[in-house]
């Protein structure tokens, strides 16, 4: 896979050296407009539009001037009912707007709008499985939800209107079928706007129309999309175009800029040519290939994967990468359900570092140790987000976005790369999920299948489990043959036992080998034979693993004369501080110390004390270090707690 993609490596190495290719906060801010989208909509929402229909073709025609903070207009929505004969249809669309009237058969029809749901009664039943349509026109000024849906901004004095619907805003601005249940087949937007302005939107711009001081943009999509992924851009924007070349077919990339920022924005979106290609490589043709792609400069910091339009505040390497990834990942399979919401954010993650790993290889080690770095700042949290009421944990950045993108990396340091990326483009390829939703189980039905194995231990640990493991490695050598005990302790109760492949690198100032054990149980022993004299052992040099901080520890020939006996380890309850030989000669202390080197407690023996023992219940699971002070004796080491 990497000689396949040498060629893009090669031609657009001068792009990415010119970029600021990786920055340890690409992600949170990245996160922050998702996050900030959520918390907009974030309130008691009244059932969404029945899964009664089902939405063939949406034909929008919208008025939207910059300068004014409304929208006007109507929707016509062609729609098949799939349950049973119908007299009625329910839309998802928000109180604040006006309804003025819904045209049913060139017939003005009796409807209803409550709790943010328009309901059109039909004057008879429409029969099951016949297609009909609805035009509802409507105007108003769409809520302030923290940030909107529908947003009046200005840049340089210039004024902007865009849009950001992700997950429930579409009803914010346009009535529709909200959730994530239906993609409309196909969709018409025509947006009316004073001449001065430019008006960006999902699939092809196939006209723009000038009458008098207006002109009407008509884009037009014949794919399959979810309403939260319908966008506008209405602004000055200066427009350039980048082709991209796919043997003999090319795809253009159309961006829509700020004009004060059309030359930095040049130098910048380059880039992307050499990221879709790869996506090509490894996960098929961009999925919109008879279309475009395209960027359209917005308000907020961030962007958002609008279906064939990402919008973009910037254009860094990172982002860029992460909202094209969406295209394949999120746009053209939607999680099913926002409890899934790893299926778009974490794979949206990964793929950005595959974008180092292929591009720019010198960032991807650093990537991935960002990543973890993030997962292991907290003791719990899974991947499955159990709660999609809570704003934070829905759109968390630690669990969502880089621990989902991580456990995607483990199962392919697991399974290899060959099933891996067999089992993720068999994912997109299917014809039950490709452009529409799909759910975990979907995915890990693939990787059972590429792989030829059952894993369900790995998702019961790592997708709906918690925390993460933490090694402890005790090591000897004698002669030629290394042994080493290799302990594991877990952030959460959820997981008894990360059962995982453990890299260990054996290494001296000129020699060094790495080798992959299979990790069952904690407290498993290993030998194996390494031609040279070992210095030191690196765990996990690679940062292939999720994993806290590991402790490794070279064993002394004898360590049995230490002053102090330690038991049991690994402790539970209680751990015991024996004395080996003789008791206590004079009064001291055994000060204990937890992973981060704080002094926890402080242990007082009198003279003639034999044994002391700490009480473990109060402290989490991990590694501590003690330090015996007393006049005539010292003595040091560590001891692990496991609960």
């Amino acid at each position: 896979m990497k000689n396949a993609l040498a060629f893009v490596c090669l031609l657009f190495s001068g792009l990415i050296h010119g970029q600021e290719s990786f920055k340890a906060d690409d992600l949170m801010t990245i996160v922050k407009l998702e996050r900030d989208t959520y918390v907009r909509k974030h309130f008691q929402k009244a059932p969404e539009a029945t899964s009664s229909y089902d939405v063939k073709w949406y034909r929008c025609f919208w008025n939207v001037d910059p300068e004014i903070d409304s929208i006007s207009g109507n929707v016509t929505t062609l729609f098949t009912p799939v349950q049973a004969d119908i007299d009625s249809l329910v839309f998802d669309l928000t109180q604040s707007l006006l309804v003025d009237s819904v045209i049913y058969h060139n017939t003005s029809v009796t409807w209803f709008h409550i709790s943010d749901l328009l309901t059109i009664l039909f004057p008879a039943y429409i029969p099951q499985h016949v297609s009909d349509s609805v035009s509802v026109y409507y105007h108003g000024i769409p809520p302030a939800n923290g940030f909107g849906s529908f947003v009046q901004d200005s840049h340089k004095g210039t004024p902007i209107i865009w849009t950001l619907s992700e997950p429930y805003g579409a009803s914010d601005w346009w009535p529709c079928k909200n959730g994530l249940t239906d993609k409309a087949d196909s969709l018409d937007i025509f947006i009316r706007t004073p001449a001065a302005y430019k008006a960006a939107s999902n699939g092809i711009l196939v006209s723009a129309t000038s009458k008098g001081k207006q002109t009407v943009y008509h884009w037009k999509h014949r794919y399959p999309i979810a309403s939260y992924l319908v966008c506008v851009a209405v602004t000055n924007y200066a427009r350039y175009t980048q082709q991209v070349p796919f043997g003999a077919e090319t795809l253009n990339v159309v961006n829509y800029v700020y004009p004060e920022d059309s030359a930095y924005a040049s130098t910048q979106t380059g880039i992307i040519g050499s990221m879709i290609q790869l996506f090509d490589t490894l996960f098929g043709i961009y999925p919109f290939q008879n279309e475009k792609y395209g960027h359209a400069q917005f308000g907020w910091g961030g962007g958002m994967e609008n279906q064939t339009m990402t919008f973009v505040t910037s254009f860094g390497f990172e982002l860029l990468a992460h909202e094209l990834a969406h295209q394949w990942f999120g746009d053209k399979i939607t999680c099913g359900n926002w409890a899934d919401i790893w299926l778009n954010e974490g794979f949206a993650t990964y793929l950005s570092g595959l974008c180092y790993e292929h591009l720019a290889p010198v960032y991807w080690q650093r990537f991935r140790e960002v990543r973890i770095n993030s997962i292991i700042s907290k003791p719990g949290g899974s991947v499955f987000c159990t709660d999609t009421a809570s704003i934070s944990r829905l759109f968390d950045d630690r669990l969502s976005y880089a621990k989902g993108a991580m456990i995607l990396h483990q199962l392919r340091w697991i399974i290899g790369d060959s099933a891996f990326f067999a089992a993720l483009n068999n994912y997109l390829c299917d014809v039950g999920l490709a452009y529409g939703f799909a759910r975990t189980e979907n995915f890990k039905s693939h990787l059972e299948s590429s792989c030829g194995q059952d894993l369900s231990w790995y998702f019961d640990d790592w997708f709906t489990g918690e925390g993460f493991p933490t090694y402890q490695i005790d090591w000897t050598q004698n002669s030629d043959t290394v042994s080493f005990t290799v302990n594991q302790t877990q952030s959460h109760p959820s997981v008894p036992f990360f059962e995982m492949p453990v890299p260990l690198k054996f290494q001296n100032e000129t020699r060094d080998t790495l080798i992959r054990f299979s990790n069952t149980f904690s407290g498993q022993s290993f030998t194996v034979i390494i031609p040279f004299h070992v210095d030191s052992i690196i765990f996990d040099p690679g940062y292939q693993l999720i994993a806290g901080n590991h402790y490794i520890n070279a064993v002394q020939q004898h360590a049995t004369q230490r002053t102090l006996q330690i038991y049991p380890i690994p402790a539970t309850n209680r751990v015991n501080f024996r004395f080996r030989e003789f008791p206590a000669k004079s009064h001291g202390n055994i000060c204990i110390y937890d992973h981060s080197g704080r002094m926890i407690e402080e242990l007082l023996f009198t003279q003639g004390e034999t044994e002391i023992a700490l009480d473990c219940n109060k402290y989490l699971s991990g590694l501590y270090f003690y330090v015996l002070t007393q006049q005539d004796l010292m003595d040091s080491g560590k001891f692990m707690i496991v609960r």
